[in-house]
C-alpha cells in the first residue's frame, strides 16, 4: 500500500532538491559574501529543474506511475482510468515530497540565505522565490494564470502523446520517457518560464511554500498578490492539464479507456482507429 505513494514522495523530493537547489545557488551566489563570482544564470535554473524532473520520474517510475505532479495524477484519473481511490494518497505524498525536498535545500543553504538577507534568521520576499514560484511585478493576474496553465498544458500534452499505447513505441522507446520529460521542461522553462517561475506543479510550489512559511518567511508567502499561490500555483496547472487532455482525447486519442472513447462506446460507436501505418508501428 505504501510503495506507490512513497515512490511519488521520493520523486518529488528529487525534483525539488535539484530545482530549489539550483534556484538557491544562482540567486545566493550573486552577492560577494556568498561566492567570489556568480554560480550560474537563468539557463542554469532551466537545466536544474529539467534534470530534477527527469531524475524524479526515473526514481519513481516502475514502482508508481511516476506522476510526481498532482495535476498529472488528476488527468490520469479523469482521462486514463487511474483509480480515484489512490488520488488523495498520491497528492498528499507528492506535496509532502515538496515540503521535505525544500527542507533539505533550506538546511543546505540556510547560512548563505543569512548572508544574502543581511543577518541570521532574517527572511524576506527577496529570497522566498527560491522555494515557491512568484510572478514578475509587471504581470497581471490573468496573464500569470494563463502562463502557468499554458506551460502545464504543453507538459501534459507531451506526456499523453508519449504514453499513448498506439503511438508510444514509435515516439518514445522504453526507458527513455524521462529524457523526453527533461527536454520538455527545458523547453518550457527556456521559452515561457521567465514571468512566473514555471511552477507547473502544485506539489512543487505548495510544499516548498509551506516550508518557507515554517522557517521564518511567514504568511507573506501565502498573502502575496491575493492568494497567488492558490489560483496560479494550484488551480492554473490543474486547469491547463485538463484542457490539454480534453484536446488530445477529442482529436488525437484512439484508446477506449479515455472519456471520449468511453462515451462513444456507450453510444454504440467504436472509437476512431489509428491509421494502418500507426497501427503497424
Amino acid at each position: 500500500m505504501l510503495r506507490e505513494p512513497v515512490a511519488e514522495f521520493l520523486g518529488v523530493v528529487v525534483l525539488v532538491v535539484f530545482g530549489a537547489g539550483v534556484n538557491c545557488q544562482v540567486l545566493l551566489s550573486s552577492v560577494p559574501g556568498v561566492a567570489a563570482s556568480p554560480k550560474g544564470d537563468y539557463l542554469s535554473v532551466c537545466f536544474g529543474w529539467a534534470a530534477g524532473l527527469c531524475l524524479g520520474v526515473w526514481v519513481s517510475n516502475g514502482i508508481s506511475p511516476g506522476h510526481i505532479n498532482p495535476a498529472v495524477t488528476l488527468v490520469m484519473a479523469t482521462w486514463r482510468g487511474f483509480p480515484w481511490k489512490k488520488v488523495p494518497g498520491f497528492i498528499f505524498a507528492q506535496t509532502l515530497g515538496g515540503f521535505i525536498g525544500a527542507a533539505l535545500v533550506y538546511a543546505n543553504y540556510s547560512h548563505a540565505i543569512d548572508i544574502f538577507e543581511g543577518g541570521a534568521g532574517v527572511r524576506s520576499m527577496k529570497t522566498a522565490g527560491v522555494f515557491g514560484a512568484y510572478a514578475a511585478d509587471y504581470l497581471p493576474a490573468r496573464a500569470a494564470f494563463f502562463s502557468e496553465a499554458l506551460g502545464t498544458a504543453l507538459l501534459v500534452l507531451v506526456i499523453l502523446a508519449t504514453t499513448d499505447a498506439a503511438r508510444g513505441a514509435a515516439l518514445c522507446p522504453a526507458g527513455l520517457f524521462p529524457l523526453v520529460i527533461f527536454v520538455t521542461l527545458l523547453g518550457i522553462s527556456a521559452a515561457l518560464g521567465m514571468q512566473t517561475g514555471f511552477a507547473l506543479n502544485p506539489a512543487r510550489d505548495f510544499g516548498p511554500r509551506l516550508l518557507s512559511a515554517a522557517v521564518g518567511y511567514g504568511g507573506a508567502v501565502f498573502s502575496f498578490r491575493q492568494q497567488y499561490w492558490l489560483w496560479t500555483g494550484v488551480l492554473a496547472p490543474v486547469v491547463g492539464a485538463q484542457v490539454a487532455a480534453l484536446f488530445y482525447d477529442a482529436f488525437l486519442y484512439a484508446g477506449a479507456e479515455g472519456v471520449v472513447g468511453r462515451l462513444t462506446s456507450a453510444g454504440g460507436k467504436q472509437p476512431a482507429m489509428v491509421d494502418e501505418g500507426a497501427e503497424a508501428v
